[in-house]
C-alpha cells in the first residue's frame, strides 16, 4: 500500500480551486461547517477519497468543552478532508491550529516510504506555476500523471505530529520533493492533550523551497495509517490564518 500515500500527494489541487476571502486581519477555517452528510467538493470541507478500501471516517462532534470538532478515525486507512480556499501568504503568513491525537504510530518514520503516516497533520498546497518545473521534473509530472486523472500538487507543506522525528524537523516527502513535511509535534507525551500550534508559513515555505511562495489553494487535514498498517484517531479545531503573529487564547 506503499504508492498510496503518494496518490494522496496528486489528489489536492483540483479539489483545493480557490475561493475569494474578504480582506480582515484573521481568516478562519471553521470545522463546524462540516456537514458529515454533505461531502460536495465544490462546497466547503469535502472528503478527499483515494485508491483505497480502507477510508479514513471523518465525523463532527462536540469536545469536552461543548465545542464543535473533527474526529478523525483511521484504521489502516487513508484519505483526507479538505477545505477549498486562495490565501495570500505574504498578507496571512500565520496559520494557527488546535489538535488532539489519543496515540502515535509506533512504526511512522517521515524518511520512509513504508513509515509515511500520521496521526494528524495540516496540508497546505500552493499555486505553483507548472511551466516553473524543470524538464527533469516536467518529466516527473507527466509520468506521475499516468497513475492518476488529477492535478498533481507541485508544492505543498505538511505539519505532522510525528512519531520519532525532533520537533522543527523539514525534510522532503519520501515520494516526492513537491511535498515538504515539517515536524511540529513529536512522540506521545502530549497525546490526549489539546495543543494549540502557531507556524509561519512564509518562513516555512522559503526554507523548504529556497523560494517565496505563491498563493495557497487548499487545506486539509489528514489522518493515515495505511502504510504502516496501524491504527489512530485524531481531532481537529479551527484553522486560523494571521496577518500578524499571536498566540490563540484557550477557550
Amino acid at each position: 500500500m506503499s504508492r498510496l500515500t503518494f496518490f494522496l500527494t496528486t489528489l489536492l489541487i483540483p479539489l483545493l480551486t480557490a475561493s475569494a476571502l474578504p480582506a480582515q486581519d484573521v481568516l478562519r477555517l471553521k470545522v463546524d461547517s462540516y456537514d458529515p452528510q454533505n461531502t460536495d467538493k465544490d462546497s466547503g470541507w469535502s472528503i478527499m477519497k483515494v485508491k483505497s478500501d480502507n477510508l479514513t471516517t471523518y465525523s463532527l462532534m462536540k469536545n469536552e468543552s461543548g465545542q464543535k470538532v473533527i474526529k478523525a478515525e483511521s484504521d489502516n486507512a487513508a484519505g483526507g478532508l479538505i477545505y477549498k480556499t486562495r490565501i495570500d501568504p505574504q498578507k496571512y503568513p500565520i496559520i494557527e491550529w488546535r489538535w488532539k491525537v489519543d496515540s502515535i504510530l509506533k512504526d511512522g518514520d517521515l524518511r520512509k516510504k513504508e513509515g509515511d503516516d500520521y496521526p494528524a497533520r495540516i496540508y497546505i498546497t500552493f499555486d505553483y506555476d507548472k511551466s516553473n518545473l524543470s524538464l527533469g521534473d516536467r518529466m516527473k509530472y507527466s509520468a506521475v500523471k499516468t497513475f492518476t486523472d488529477y492535478k498533481v500538487p507541485l508544492r505543498a507543506l505538511n505539519y505532522i505530529w510525528s512519531n520519532r522525528a525532533e520537533k522543527g524537523t523539514v525534510v522532503p516527502n519520501p515520494f516526492t520533493d513537491w511535498v515538504y513535511m515539517i515536524a511540529v509535534q513529536s512522540g506521545g507525551k502530549k497525546t490526549s492533550n489539546w495543543i494549540v500550534e502557531t507556524q509561519n508559513i512564509l518562513e516555512d515555505y522559503k526554507k523548504a523551497f529556497g523560494e517565496d511562495p505563491p498563493d495557497i489553494t487548499g487545506v486539509a487535514i489528514m489522518t493515515d495509517s495505511d502504510n504502516t498498517g496501524g491504527r489512530t484517531t485524531a481531532y481537529y479545531r479551527d484553522i486560523i490564518f494571521k496577518k500578524k503573529k499571536s498566540m490563540m487564547q484557550p477557550k
